[in-house]
């Protein structure tokens, strides 16, 4: 491998590197700030079925 061919090797990597990285930290803003996709039911509020402890534990 010659002494230029291994400068251009270099140089691309050098190019794709930062755009690969730039690429996966805006993928994953873009996923975090993306509306909801969930498909879960609509239940509404829950009402509470159930008595309050009379012990309170920490």
């Amino acid at each position: 491998m010659s002494i230029k061919s291994q400068v251009q090797k270099l140089l691309t990597t050098l190019e794709t590197v930062p755009q690969q990285v730039i690429r996966y930290i805006s993928s994953a803003v873009a996923r975090v700030f993306s509306p909801n996709d969930d498909d879960y039911p609509k239940t509404g509020v829950q009402p509470f079925k159930g008595d309050p402890s009379d012990k309170k534990s920490f």
